[in-house]
């Protein structure tokens, strides 16, 4: 993939990030109610915002991952963020993704997870697209459930987050699902 690909959607544009969107990541990635869902760090200050920006551009270039910034189309605004961390070897992904609080349950989460995943499978050749998701955080899961991932369990108390122990909800896709689900989309006329 190149540095300069992007995705269109019909309200979003997926670009790669910048170190100029260091200051946007700050402001909505730094707020507690957006860790606590997460596997950010927290607190995202400016420098670790910028950090984070600057290790997700090095994991890209090495082919060990993709990252967008998810942006308004219109505006070109920086709302989120949304990834796969890639096993070449395997042809899998690890999707994670992220919205700021005042863009939540707006559908945009859906518009972009949709995108990435068909990224994934149509440009990237994935076999496997899989991703986890606290158990505390349930919204992440309606979001895969809608784009048509299956949930293949929990992990419990896997992860250590603000002093609790979490479970992980996992949910995968595998590429004969996904070419399976647009046969029915176009076959239906959608």
């Amino acid at each position: 993939m190149t540095s300069d690909h992007m995705i269109r959607t019909e309200r979003l544009l997926l670009r790669p990030f910048q170190t100029t969107d260091a200051e946007a990541m700050h402001h909505l990635a730094g707020t507690r109610a957006v860790a606590a869902g997460t596997f950010l760090p927290h607190p995202m200050d400016r420098q670790a915002a910028l950090s984070w920006i600057t290790e997700r551009v090095e994991e890209q270039a090495a082919g060990r991952g993709v990252t967008f910034a998810i942006t308004l189309a219109e505006s070109g605004q920086v709302i989120g963020a949304i990834g796969m961390e890639l096993v070449v070897a395997h042809e899998q992904g690890r999707l994670s993704y992220w919205l700021g609080r005042p863009y939540w349950n707006r559908g945009y989460g859906t518009e972009a997870v949709t995108a990435l995943v068909g990224y994934g499978f149509n440009s990237l050749k994935l076999h496997r697209i899989y991703a986890p998701h606290f158990h505390t955080n349930p919204a992440s899961g309606r979001v895969l459930q809608k784009v048509g991932m299956t949930h293949e369990g929990r992990l419990r108390e896997h992860y250590l987050r603000f002093g609790q122990r979490i479970d992980v909800e996992l949910y995968g896709m595998l590429r004969e699902e996904f070419l399976t689900k647009q046969a029915d989309k176009k076959g239906n006329g959608r």
